[in-house]
């Protein structure tokens, strides 16, 4: 698939998603949030796509919404932007029944902070920054930073963050739980290869499973939660990949994982 503003490129299991505009630090304009998107609705659609990364060209992961080309446009309603925009991405992104692993490489501020929540896993350079720069021109957070933030750092660090748009470098981001790992730049796609060559290669059907599950019990109740285990352990008992992995137990191998 051919973008004006991202590439796209699927291998081996894995789809890699560059935000590609890296004179503005890869801001968000229009046509961009349209093809992500167009992608995220492919990427579901292709069976041959077992894990997905997504990055920043250049120095940025992200720098948020393009302001410069907003402001040469006529006054815009933030509420219509936001349901056509962004909004559909991020419930994309949460809704694909597949790991989205985040390839931190830079600054990723507003709602390209909240890209970066919004995948399963981050994969920080050591010269990577989070900010929930919204409050610095006199915005509030959007695109799920608010649903994100309290619930991977508590209250009342995720109030700090949002109404005083802190600076938070990937030392800290990981010690806040914000990340997963962090490395220095030049090991960052070895790192980033560990966790997809592992899960282009796992029962991809249950880490779906996994993330909808993970996802409801953030608003459920306990007992809501035993039922939907129960539902979707039937689901993951029924497929291909649990009968290979009883029978690669029994066999005393490893099993070969095709993601049903």
């Amino acid at each position: 698939m051919k973008y004006e503003f991202l590439t796209y490129q699927a291998a081996n299991g894995v789809a890699t998603i560059t935000l590609n505009r890296p004179e503005v630090y890869n801001a968000l304009n229009d046509g961009i949030t349209y093809e992500l998107q167009d992608a995220f609705k492919a990427i579901a659609k292709d069976d041959a796509v077992r894990v997905v990364v997504l990055t920043g060209a250049g120095k940025a992961y992200c720098s948020g919404q393009d302001l410069k080309a907003a402001s040469g446009q006529e006054k815009r309603s933030f509420l219509e932007s936001l349901h056509k925009r962004y909004n559909p991405i991020i419930r994309a992104m949460r809704s694909l029944p597949k790991p989205i692993i985040g390839r931190l490489n830079g600054v990723a501020a507003g709602a390209g902070c909240s890209l970066a929540l919004a995948c399963d896993l981050i994969v920080a350079s050591e010269e990577a920054t989070l900010i929930e720069v919204f409050i610095n021109i006199g915005l509030v957070p959007d695109s799920g930073s608010s649903y994100f933030l309290p619930r991977l750092v508590g209250m009342a660090k995720a109030f700090e963050l949002c109404s005083m748009g802190s600076r938070v470098k990937a030392a800290e981001a990981l010690q806040l739980g914000l990340v997963n790992r962090v490395v220095p730049a030049e090991q960052l796609d070895a790192a980033v290869r560990e966790y997809t060559e592992y899960f282009s290669k796992a029962p991809t059907k249950s880490i779906g499973l996994i993330k909808k599950m993970l996802d409801k019990a953030t608003t459920a109740t306990l007992d809501e939660m035993l039922e939907y285990e129960a539902y979707c352990q039937e689901i993951a008992g029924s497929s291909a990949d649990y009968k290979e992995g009883v029978t690669a137990f029994l066999e005393k191998r490893k099993p070969e994982f095709k993601g049903y």
